[in-house]
């Protein structure tokens, strides 16, 4: 099924839209990331396709079915909360045979999606259990597999991993690639956190300010931003004013406005002078903050540590160049 949002708008207060005039396509078996900073519409468009919040524009398509007045229940969606909304009185088993039991199927029917959705987020043994008696990474589980137990048409994922700690984020991430591409479920996913999108997403649609900057797929979006925004969350960069000193060294044409990851530069005897200002030691990298001989303060990332004071060279590959 794909999953068509054409035009949207919502607006919470008169003169203020939250999501300006928003287009996508979701296709089936696809995880498709809305990524961007807080408050730029992107939960909101989420609670759209959920059926929670009206539309005040555009449409909601499910294959060539509108339902922007179509009710949560009769959508055949789930939602994955970044709080793992599991219900503390019920066992894990009763957890993920809610939605089952609330279509009518009979017992048989929810005992097999209970016992799959618990195979496919590798609970099996857990299902007598109550939540309070799991981790926060097996809760989300629990929460995963409830939403898989009513084989939808969409899963929506609201920021799933943003209350997990560091270690069971990482683990967490890897399990949902592998659950995905297992049941090749269709997915909307929502975060603000650039790696969780880069590493999971087969495309992401960038969002500021109600509006979407860029979709493509994760490569794309980092090593070819469209535009200063896009290329400035995707991660750290630097930016080369038109016309400047250091973007005549880099031979970039005039009036062009340039930019490099820190990783696509190398310290190399033929390059740009650069004076080290300060290092960080990252372990994997070590970050540089220098200064070119126009006082231009960059960010490169290097194996190496020269000292601060150290005068260095640099120079980035032209394939690496970032033209904005």
């Amino acid at each position: 099924m794909t999953i068509t949002v054409s035009h949207l708008v919502k607006s919470f207060s008169p003169g203020a839209r939250v999501v300006d005039d928003v287009s996508f396509a979701i296709q089936p078996g696809e995880m498709f990331f809305l990524l961007g900073p807080s408050g730029c519409g992107k939960t909101t468009v989420l609670r759209m396709l959920a059926g929670f919040i009206r539309p005040d524009g555009g449409d909601i398509l499910f294959d060539q079915r509108r339902l922007n007045d179509v009710p949560p229940q009769h959508r055949n969606t789930a939602m994955v909360f970044q709080n793992y909304a599991v219900w503390p009185h019920l066992s894990v088993y009763d957890n993920i045979a809610y939605g089952p039991r609330t279509r009518k199927l009979n017992a048989d029917s929810v005992h097999r999606r209970v016992t799959e959705a618990l195979r496919i987020v590798r609970l099996e043994n857990l299902g007598p259990r109550k939540p309070a008696e799991l981790s926060g990474g097996q809760q989300q589980r629990v929460a995963l597999a409830r939403a898989l137990a009513v084989e939808p048409d969409l899963i929506l994922l609201d920021e799933p991993l943003s209350n997990l700690d560091a270690r069971l984020r990482l683990e967490l991430r890897g399990e949902l690639q592998r659950i995905h591409r297992e049941t090749k479920t269709t997915c909307l996913y929502v975060t603000h956190d650039q790696e969780e999108a880069l590493s999971l997403a087969d495309r992401i649609a960038v969002m500021n300010r109600g509006k979407i900057e860029q979709i493509g797929p994760p490569a794309e979006i980092y090593e070819r931003p469209a535009n200063e925004f896009t290329a400035r969350f995707m991660g750290e960069i630097n930016i080369i004013e038109p016309d400047s000193s250091l973007a005549r060294q880099l031979n970039v044409p005039p009036g062009k406005k340039v930019a490099f990851r820190p990783e696509a530069a190398e310290l190399a005897g033929d390059g740009i002078d650069i004076v080290v200002q300060r290092t960080v030691y990252l372990g994997s990298k070590v970050e540089l903050l220098v200064k070119t001989s126009s006082n231009q303060e960059l960010k490169l990332w290097s194996r190496e540590m020269p000292a601060p004071g150290e005068p260095v060279r640099f120079h980035v590959p032209r394939a690496r160049l970032i033209f904005l």
